[in-house]
């Protein structure tokens, strides 16, 4: 997700830094078997710190928590990036990094045909109500 204030156009950038949380890393959810809950939002919220968003805090660090998921990058950081992209991940996919402990492919083919599945049931339902 990605939350902008809304501010009138100016010839200067509103934004002066984003912050962005690594929520896709090493976190796999499905939608019968493990569905995404409001509990594993818990730490989003807390690092977002809504009640006062100006002392947030990064809880990645390169030395002593690199697999820390809230961090903010400037804004020349991201207009410097590829195409200025916001597509930013810097945890280290584990499940890349260690090939000897992959899932068996029957686990693996069931997760797609579940996620396949209830892809076509959502859709199902959305033409339901168009109808």
């Amino acid at each position: 997700m990605i939350f902008f204030d809304n501010k009138p156009a100016s010839k200067a950038p509103w934004t002066k830094e984003v912050w962005i949380y690594d929520f896709r890393t090493n976190i796999h959810f499905t939608l019968k078997k493990n569905p995404l809950k409001v509990d594993d939002l818990d730490e989003f919220i807390k690092c977002y710190n809504p009640e006062n968003r100006h002392n947030r805090e990064e809880t990645w660090n390169p030395d002593t928590n690199p697999e820390g998921r809230w961090r903010k990058f400037s804004y020349e950081d991201i207009v410097n990036r590829d195409k200025t992209s916001l597509d930013i991940t810097w945890i280290k996919d584990k499940s890349l990094a260690d090939l000897d402990n992959l899932p068996d492919p029957d686990e693996l083919a069931n997760d797609i045909v579940e996620n396949i599945e209830a892809a076509l049931e959502s859709f199902r339902e959305i033409m339901g109500k168009l109808s």
